[in-house]
């Protein structure tokens, strides 16, 4: 049964600020089950909060971010595998998430080949573990190389990796959101939920450009910047046919899979290639 969280990218400022654990409390009194953590540095304090966190308000690990080099968001696998394995065994998660593919595997279908060859190592070492690794869209993962989506090529060269897959940016690359969870049944484990929502066109902008003050150039970055991540039910997706109604997790001891949804409702237009 799916189990409704938060991701913690949106409250990362406050995690830094107050601590994950008084964070957690306060996710606890919105009546919030789950949470899936990111853009935060994955010290020993934040793993034991997480922990604590399960045992004080009952508040699920649903997944937590990692990259496969050093520098990314989250454990970095090539140095921190074992310590990636260990916090999913303290905290109860069942998920990794990567959050973005590197740019540069993004711009012809040899690259995302490798890429996706480079991952899939780390992601059958991680299911020897009872671990899933999924991996995260954008809209750029419907590019297509000779016919076949970066998704699809991911999914071919690295059948153990599975799928976080986020509503909001496979809208914004074109394709329909329950056709996209159609298409890639039992390989999406993760879903982001968020709206999509178009701003109106800034006045300022306006009056600067007839006034020749901004050329074309920046004008029309702002006119293409205008599509932007919403709260559910704030945007212009048709949310009642993709999401049925909440229900309350049962506790069972079954060790069967589940479909974990997270909640990213990040409402500004603009995002980091981490911010995912």
């Amino acid at each position: 049964m799916p189990v409704l969280g938060l991701q913690l990218m949106m409250l990362k400022d406050q995690i830094n600020e107050k601590g994950m654990y008084e964070v957690l409390r306060q996710v606890r009194e919105l009546d919030i089950d789950a949470v899936e953590v990111s853009q935060v540095e994955m010290t020993d304090e934040l793993i034991d909060d997480l922990v604590r966190g399960k045992a004080d308000l009952g508040i699920e690990t649903a997944a937590m971010s990692v990259s496969i080099a050093p520098g990314g968001n989250g454990f970095a696998l090539e140095t921190e595998f074992d310590r990636a394995v260990e916090a999913c065994e303290r905290t109860g998660a069942r998920f990794l998430r990567i959050g973005m593919m590197p740019f540069s595997a993004m711009t012809s279908k040899k690259a995302a080949e490798d890429w996706a060859a480079s991952v899939e190592p780390y992601a059958a070492r991680l299911a020897a573990k009872g671990i899933t690794l999924c991996y995260h869209n954008h809209h750029v993962d419907l590019i297509q190389f000779d016919g076949e989506r970066i998704f699809d090529i991911v999914r071919r060269v690295a059948p153990s990796l599975l799928f976080e897959v986020d509503l909001h940016w496979v809208q914004r690359g074109g394709m329909a959101p329950l056709d996209m969870l159609e298409a890639y049944s039992g390989t999406c484990k993760l879903i982001h939920v968020k709206d999509f929502r178009v701003a109106p066109m800034p006045e300022d902008a306006v009056r600067r450009f007839d006034a020749g003050e901004m050329d074309m150039k920046e004008f029309y970055g702002t006119f293409l910047s205008l599509g932007q991540f919403a709260e559910v039910g704030q945007g212009n997706m048709n949310w009642p046919a993709r999401c049925p109604p909440r229900r309350r997790p049962v506790p069972s001891t079954s060790s069967s899979s589940r479909t974990t949804p997270t909640a990213a409702t990040r409402s500004t237009a603009s995002a980091s290639p981490a911010s995912t």
